[in-house]
């Protein structure tokens, strides 16, 4: 293996690994942003409900 090949070899493991951390981190985070909205949503509807009542 030259010089460029070894060096490939030697990083491409750890940005494999960035990528997938990436990923799953941004998974994660758009999941708890769309929680987020829906918790809001449904209090939302809740004080509506709390109001409309007589």
């Amino acid at each position: 293996m030259n010089g460029w090949g070894a060096v490939l070899a030697a990083l491409l493991p750890s940005v494999g690994v960035g990528l997938i951390f990436w990923y799953g981190m941004r998974a994660i985070i758009n999941a708890d942003r769309a929680e987020r909205q829906a918790l809001a949503r449904m209090d939302a509807d809740a004080v509506r409900t709390d109001v409309e009542e007589p």
